[in-house]
């Protein structure tokens, strides 16, 4: 490697640490570096995550509340409609079960409880369920509460944020101009103006992708500018869990310094934001899972909504070893 790279690297590090956005060439540079230049891209990363998040950790553990009979046609879920995937499939979980999965995230070190339901938007019913919920949970614990229920109608945000819900996870997913790509019973304005409703209402936005599902690089970096502007304060990097039985099933498993680079990508677009580790980190980081903590400052404990994820014992062990430390949760 020589001097020039070093600087090229730093140079991006010290944009970030700025403000100042990286530009399109740069961020294709990041993914399209070999992979002799990975430790300088994740060291430069680091700065910035450092900079931002010091060695902490923050831990979220998701509930799928409800699982299956969706109507949308996402293709990389299992969970849609024209998924064949062998899942569990049930209906809203009541408010005591919705309650108990709380205490579970606290043993699990998890600052943040994510709540998750399938479907393209929640009933008054199902919103109900959770609103009661989150009104229980927010008397008992210091939990901070994510809520996934799909594309909310008007009025449901606001119903969330009185119940005590901090933030509203709703991904794009993917670049506007590849959206259709992957689903058509809903579009990418779709995702995006539910985030601003959730903003709007004084929820903190959650909003990030899925790699993995055919976007060529410039699509990628375009989709990490849009995250930059939309303001999410947290972003979930999913890469993609190739599930049998969904329309996805055939799509290659990806390379896990690929993977790498991607979350490095992310932290220099968006500095100071939380970025996490999510779904398909064991499959497609493997070994490498670990280093991801140099560019990423959050992850997921436990199981997915259909996928196993990695054991609790082994991800606290795995932040100990790397010299990182869990975010403390107070109770």
């Amino acid at each position: 490697m020589n001097e020039n790279n070093v600087v090229k690297w730093d140079d991006l590090a010290n944009k970030a640490l700025t403000g100042e956005k990286i530009t399109l060439e740069e961020g294709l540079a990041v993914l399209r570096a070999s992979d002799q230049e990975l430790l300088p891209i994740l060291h430069a990363a680091y700065r910035v995550r450092h900079h931002f998040f010091s060695n902490k950790v923050k831990l979220n553990m998701i509930l799928n509340v409800k699982s299956g009979f969706c109507p949308e046609d996402c293709g990389y879920c299992s969970q849609s409609i024209v998924s064949d995937a062998p899942i569990e499939k049930y209906m809203m979980l009541n408010k005591d079960a919705i309650v108990e999965g709380a205490k579970e995230a606290v043993n699990r070190k998890a600052g943040t409880y994510c709540i998750v339901a399938s479907g393209r938007g929640p009933t008054d019913r199902e919103l109900g369920e959770v609103y009661e919920a989150v009104k229980e949970i927010k008397g008992q614990y210091n939990l901070k509460i994510c809520t996934c229920l799909g594309i909310l109608k008007d009025g449901q945000a606001d119903r969330l944020k009185e119940a005590g819900v901090d933030r509203y996870n709703h991904n794009l997913n993917t670049s506007a101009d590849h959206f259709h790509n992957i689903t058509s019973t809903h579009s990418y304005d779709d995702r995006v103006h539910t985030v601003e409703e959730v903003k709007v209402a004084g929820i903190s936005p959650c909003s990030g992708c899925i790699v993995g599902m055919g976007e060529t690089h410039e699509q990628l970096v375009e989709l990490a500018y849009s995250l930059r502007e939309l303001d999410a304060d947290s972003i979930p990097i999913n890469f993609l869990n190739s599930i049998k039985g969904t329309p996805l099933e055939n799509m290659k498993q990806l390379n896990p310094r690929y993977c790498l680079k991607v979350l490095a990508l992310f932290r220099f677009i968006c500095p100071e934001k939380e970025i996490r580790v999510s779904g398909g980190r064991e499959v497609n980081l493997g070994h490498l899972q670990a280093m991801s903590l140099y560019a990423a400052n959050s992850l997921f404990v436990g199981d997915y909504l259909t996928t196993e994820g990695q054991q609790v014992s082994t991800d606290h062990q795995m932040i100990t070893d790397m010299g990182f430390e869990i975010e403390e949760v107070c109770v």
